[in-house]
């Protein structure tokens, strides 16, 4: 028993089974975190349940960015789910200083806020996906999965027309 303790088979079960049920409970949605370059073309992807801090996978995220592009990354716009020291810190850990993109304060109607843009139009770019549109996949990695094929549709159908044009 004493090993058991000491190996956290206990505490493994508890984590796995939570995950189980938490799949036949069926989720309550799910997040996708995307990190994105100027032209909006996909860098790195996490998806996270809806119940979760926007915080939570900027460490993951930037550390992702940074392997991509070969640490040269310095500065990347976020919105204001990714405000405080610990988001701040997670991503200063891979060299990325975070600056958040305040909403104005009278906000009415549609405000095109400056370099968040480019993030949210790659997510309509993705949403024009059937499978996209709404939250239907049960597990994390298909819903990421699916994300990265719609951006390598989009990244090749761009590439073509870019090649085609010359």
């Amino acid at each position: 028993m004493r090993r058991w303790l000491d190996a956290g088979c206990f505490e493994t079960m508890v984590e796995d089974l939570r995950k189980l049920l938490r799949e036949f409970a069926g989720r309550k949605g799910s997040k996708v975190h995307a990190a994105v370059d100027t032209l909006g073309h996909l860098l790195a992807l996490h998806v996270t349940a809806a119940d979760e801090q926007d915080r939570a996978p900027v460490e993951q995220l930037a550390e992702a960015v940074q392997q991509i592009t070969g640490e040269h990354v310095e500065l990347a716009y976020v919105d204001q789910g990714y405000t405080g020291e610990n988001a701040a810190q997670a991503a200063e850990k891979h060299g990325i200083r975070l600056e958040v993109v305040k909403h104005t304060e009278a906000k009415r109607g549609f405000v095109l806020l400056p370099r968040r843009w480019v993030v949210e139009r790659s997510f309509a770019w993705a949403a024009r996906f059937r499978r996209l549109a709404r939250d239907y996949e049960r597990l994390a990695q298909t819903l990421a999965g699916l994300h990265y094929l719609a951006f390598a549709i989009l990244m090749l159908a761009k590439l073509i027309q870019t090649t085609g044009q010359s």
